[in-house]
């Protein structure tokens, strides 16, 4: 019993990890989603973040922000690079 309430906090910190950004449209996901698609599916360098600002109207801190949750929910995996490869739609 000790253990499991102890891991309830953990959890919480962990689902609260895996969010879209704040303050961002309500279809800011599947935008995110259509804009990394247009780019190749693979964000590198300005030249492939600069489009996915500009397509979905967020900030690159709210871009980032996506990547992350994203690699989080195991729907891009991070590249070897260091780039980000969107895994899912169209990318996948």
């Amino acid at each position: 019993m000790k253990k499991t309430l102890f891991l309830l906090p953990i959890a919480g910190l962990l689902a609260a990890c895996a969010m879209p950004p704040r303050d961002v449209p309500a279809d800011a996901v599947s935008a995110y989603d259509e804009a990394v698609a247009s780019v190749g599916c693979t964000l590198r360098s300005e030249k492939d973040y600069l489009p996915v600002e500009i397509q979905t109207g967020m900030t690159r801190e709210q871009v980032l922000e996506m990547t992350a949750f994203k690699l989080a929910t195991d729907k891009a995996e991070k590249l070897e690079d260091g780039s980000v490869k969107l895994t899912t739609g169209a990318c996948a």
